[in-house]
């Protein structure tokens, strides 16, 4: 069973399980802002960043299996005045060997009725263009705003096209 929660404060009990999911992603080629191979400092550093921020807008769930992080994502929402109405949705991550089983659309509708209840009205996100998780997006009714070329790399170098999708969130 796949247990859902919110991370609030730093969890240093979480962070072995955090750096492995990023490792993985990382070696199985999502492009999710860092070279492979991720070292361990490096993955450390990382999400010491994401705890230090949890208190200033950034959200984090964990997806939790038999007591184990299995999957993540992040939600960042704008404060700005303009667009309190906004959030973008950050590093959705889904350990290899429980892909396909569900994990990535638990823990979006989980961050989608977040949003909602915290009056965000529309979510954006980007992704490798082509890739697995674009398709995962588009599967849970996202809509693809535009692609740029040449946006990012992935993993092991390769330049590739990002696509920025959006969602909007109904009463």
């Amino acid at each position: 069973m796949t247990r859902i929660r919110q991370l609030h404060t730093p969890e240093s009990s979480s962070l072995g399980d955090l750096c492995h999911l990023l490792q993985d992603a990382v070696q199985g080629g999502a492009s999710v802002g860092f070279l492979a191979p991720l070292g361990d400092e490096t993955a450390v550093r990382y999400w010491q960043h994401v705890f230090d921020h949890l208190s200033d807008g950034l959200c984090l769930w964990v997806a939790e299996s038999d007591g184990k992080i299995i999957g993540s994502v992040q939600l960042e929402c704008c404060r700005k005045a303009n667009g309190r109405h906004r959030a973008e949705v950050q590093k959705l991550l889904v350990h290899s060997a429980f892909r396909g089983g569900g994990v990535a659309t638990l823990v979006m509708r989980t961050v989608e009725a977040f949003a909602k209840a915290d009056g965000r009205t529309l979510l954006v996100l980007d992704t490798q263009a082509g890739s697995v998780a674009e398709a995962v997006y588009r599967h849970l009714g996202w809509h693809p705003a535009g692609q740029i070329p040449d946006y990012a790399t992935t993993p092991n170098g390769v330049l590739h096209a990002t696509v920025y999708f959006y969602k909007q969130l109904t009463a």
